[in-house]
């Protein structure tokens, strides 16, 4: 896990393919605020992409960074507006 980052949640949506990471992500973020970031950990490689393409698309959210770390791929999503 990356500790540049001062995650406000984690989520886990490990086991769950497309489109969950994604629709789950963003039911996360909305109930954050600005300037928190949170944290997905999913186990679907198309996250690397879907999520990506979400927070590109997305106005008030950035994607800081993404991690494969084996089976696991790691998401800090940060909430940039309201």
């Amino acid at each position: 896990m990356s500790s540049e980052y001062q995650t406000t949640d984690t989520l886990d949506v490990t086991g769950q393919s497309c489109p969950m990471p994604v629709v789950k992500t963003k039911q996360a973020i909305d109930d954050l605020e600005a300037g928190d970031v949170l944290e997905v950990v999913a186990t679907d490689s198309g996250s690397m992409s879907d999520i990506q393409g979400w927070a590109d698309g997305t106005d008030g959210v950035a994607l800081l960074e993404q991690v494969a770390d084996d089976d696991r791929y790691i998401h800090y999503v940060e909430k940039t507006a309201e």
